[in-house]
């Protein structure tokens, strides 16, 4: 693989956002639901998780294309969590990504619809997969993995641990909790369903669960310390939020110090993991360090 991860993630961007925008479009829905759904959609970011998706069916060898609906699917989910996550009655922001938050444009019961509409669209996005690339029994697995990731065993189950733990100090594994489960398994999902999509086996499986439990440790710890040591204008939001806010992070733990320690210590963790599945993890490895060096 000479190709480099910056090539591999635009290509596999443009096509994923594309492909988001096409199928929203042609949904027989009012068109406000539609707007404000493609509103968030195309505000950008990074797609480190369909990304992910995308690079373990490489280090199968796998045609990258056959997992571009379980990537939408897994887009449109995080996509709705930040339409919520935004809300008066959650985090209350009015900016995501420089641009207005999508209650902001479109107010609020819409924002709340348009996160519901990109929820359930998920679902069925991986259902419709086309079957040479998805065999009825590959589907049920994604959607039985991908419903833990994103519900009250993963994703929602994070926030609202997250959120009980606001003005407390917590302690390590209390914080671990929130974050493996808040960030690190809607992560966790699309290295699985890459590994599901690939036919791999289970020892895979399991070397690959556990990369991306230490990849999802490592992405939040280089937040945390974002948040007090990054650049203002590249991060998006004030530098000390969370410590103006007595957020709990892995700074506040283990001492800035402590922290860039962990840091390493996961990042090599998760690199040794991919080593052990024997798979061509180019690209994996190269999101890996990026994760772990990244400046927003």
């Amino acid at each position: 693989m000479s190709e480099s991860l910056q090539a591999f993630s635009q290509h596999h961007k443009t096509l994923l956002e594309e492909k988001m925008a096409s199928l929203v479009e042609s949904l027989e829905s009012p068109a406000v639901l539609k707007e404000a759904m493609q509103y968030s959609l195309s505000a950008g970011g990074k797609r480190i998780r369909p990304l992910l998706l995308f690079a373990t069916l490489a280090a199968y060898g796998q045609e990258t294309l056959k997992g571009l609906n379980s990537a939408c699917a897994l887009e449109m989910v995080h996509t709705y969590s930040l339409i919520h996550d935004d809300l008066p009655s959650m985090d209350d922001d009015d900016l995501r990504r420089g641009k207005p938050t999508n209650h902001k444009v479109f107010g609020e019961a819409n924002a709340i619809l348009a996160g519901d509409a990109l929820l359930t669209y998920s679902f069925q996005l991986i259902a419709e997969t086309d079957e040479a690339f998805a065999n009825p029994e590959a589907k049920i697995a994604l959607i039985k993995e991908f419903a833990k990731s994103a519900g009250a065993e993963g994703m929602v189950g994070g926030q609202v641990a997250d959120m009980l733990g606001e003005q407390k100090t917590l302690t390590l594994p209390e914080l671990e909790y929130i974050h493996v489960h808040k960030t690190g398994k809607l992560l966790r999902f699309g290295v699985i369903a890459g590994a599901i999509l690939s036919g791999a086996t289970d020892e895979e499986k399991q070397l690959l669960i556990e990369f991306s439990t230490h990849l999802g440790l490592a992405f939040q710890i280089r937040d945390d310390i974002l948040d007090l040591e990054g650049s203002e204008e590249l991060i998006g939001k004030p530098v000390g939020s969370d410590e103006a806010n007595a957020k709990s992070t892995y700074p506040s733990i283990l001492t800035m110090a402590g922290a860039k320690a962990a840091l390493d210590e996961h990042t090599q963790l998760a690199k040794e993991k991919l080593a052990k599945t024997g798979l061509n993890t180019y690209y994996l490895e190269k999101i890996t360090d990026m994760i772990a060096e990244r400046n927003h």
